[in-house]
């Protein structure tokens, strides 16, 4: 029997598929062995082993308005409408495959496990290990029962990782669901997606818009600058957000980042672009995956919203457990 080309998703081709692997049109996805070696030999930043956050939260089991809670890295739990979502939950120790090697964890979840209130839906932008814990997600499954909503092939992925979905929702770039009162929009970035090294680019990787009463939630889990017309299309399409999630680390060193990663500079640039009212930046100081020192990412962008005359309080560089509600 011949093996199928993709094992995650098999569609029409389309604008960003080529009947094998998803690309965004026009951008440089992809990079060399030797850029790779080139990256693994440059210099790193020296860590602590322990970056404590002074911050830690027991959340509300329900919540009215918009609140937005750091769990750590690119995680957040998201309450609105009397709904929790969780995004990208990643409790592991390690973003690896494996337990013993990988980039370890420097601060604990700003949200234990155990403190979680009923998940109504999980919420994954894509497969790396950074922002997709198969550990997490088979426990959530089991314990929350909750609705999973993610790109395309990701929903297969789910279920070759034993994870027990109740239900999983797989969306294209701006196809839409509801879990009323919320519509939940896939929005289309500048990255890509692997879980191994033979699967890179073959399941879809997103952001996220939340529609909820108290207002949009923008939420970009990683991105490259690119053009810069997908955040810009998202306000065309759906309206300034109230709230954007954004992140700010993993650029270093830039040749090598900038196609998949913003810098903090580009952030406020999308923070702009999109017209969000506030801002929290993330993906940064939690796991080290990239050369920049864990504080870098904070100050470049203290910065980046001074050379923007933006008031530091628009747009925050979040430690885990830190909370902001709409």
């Amino acid at each position: 029997m011949l093996k199928r080309l993709n094992p995650y998703y098999q569609g029409p081709v389309s604008d960003h598929f080529d009947g094998e692997r998803f690309f965004v049109p026009g951008h440089v996805l992809d990079k060399s062995r030797k850029d790779l070696m080139k990256v693994a030999r440059g210099a790193r930043a020296k860590w602590p082993r322990r970056i404590p956050s002074p911050f830690h939260t027991k959340p509300d089991k329900r919540h009215d308005n918009l609140r937005s809670t750091l769990i750590g890295h690119a995680s957040f739990l998201v309450q609105a409408a009397n709904l929790n979502l969780l995004i990208d939950p990643v409790f592991a120790k390690r973003a690896s495959p494996f337990g013993f090697v990988g980039p370890s964890r420097a601060n604990p979840p700003g949200i234990s496990f155990h403190d979680l209130p009923p998940i109504d839906a999980v919420l994954i932008t894509h497969s790396h290990y950074d922002h997709m814990d198969k550990a997490a997600l088979r426990a959530l499954a089991t314990r929350h029962k909750p609705l999973f909503i993610c790109p395309l092939g990701v929903d297969v992925l789910l279920h070759r990782q034993r994870v027990p979905v109740r239900e999983v929702r797989a969306l294209d770039w701006w196809q839409s669901t509801e879990l009323a009162p919320l519509t939940i929009h896939a929005i289309p970035t500048y990255h890509w997606s692997a879980r191994g090294i033979r699967d890179r680019r073959q399941t879809l990787w997103c952001s996220f818009a939340i529609e909820t009463p108290s207002g949009l939630l923008y939420h970009i889990g990683d991105t490259g600058y690119g053009a810069g017309h997908f955040s810009k299309e998202l306000r065309t399409r759906l309206g300034e957000p109230a709230l954007a999630h954004i992140p700010i680390g993993a650029y270093e060193p830039r040749w090598f980042m900038r196609d998949v990663h913003v810098n903090p500079e580009e952030a406020v640039q999308i923070f702009q672009d999109c017209g969000a009212k506030r801002a929290i930046g993330h993906h940064w100081g939690t796991f080290q995956l990239t050369q920049e020192a864990h504080d870098q990412p904070e100050k470049d962008l203290a910065q980046a919203l001074a050379a923007s005359g933006i008031a530091p309080s628009h747009f925050q560089a979040f430690r885990p457990g830190q909370v902001l509600e709409v």
